[in-house]
């Protein structure tokens, strides 16, 4: 079974995706923030990272060049819905996500990203 950590600051946006996946058979972690993933990491190794990209303490950009450095073999997928979105998720993407995604998405428009990056 696939563990998939879920990084956003919003507790709804955290609570919709974990709906969605558990539905789906994954088993699912959840962090408020760049800080917190980089907790759960130390504790875990997740099957993919779904990360936002604007958030308080430690931003997704951040945490992802951070990430690859440290977990090379994570997949990220990043994901942001800030009115910049499309050049938040181009700097995330050239800085390491595997794939992005912008909000809001649909249940299928998640499941086929996450598909995608985990057949990479």
């Amino acid at each position: 079974m696939a563990t998939v950590l879920i990084v956003d600051d919003s507790k709804t946006t955290r609570e919709y995706i974990t709906m969605i996946l558990k539905e789906e058979g994954y088993r699912t972690l959840e962090a408020k923030d760049g800080n917190v993933c980089l907790e759960v990491l130390k504790e875990e190794e997740p099957t993919l990272v779904i990360m936002d990209i604007v958030m308080p303490e430690k931003e997704g950009i951040e945490t992802i060049i951070i990430l690859k450095k440290q977990y090379p073999n994570i997949p990220v997928l990043a994901v942001s819905g800030a009115a910049l979105s499309d050049s938040y998720l181009n700097n995330a993407k050239r800085l390491g996500a595997d794939l992005t995604l912008n909000k809001p998405f649909t249940k299928e428009e998640l499941l086929v990203a996450i598909n995608k990056v985990l057949k990479n």
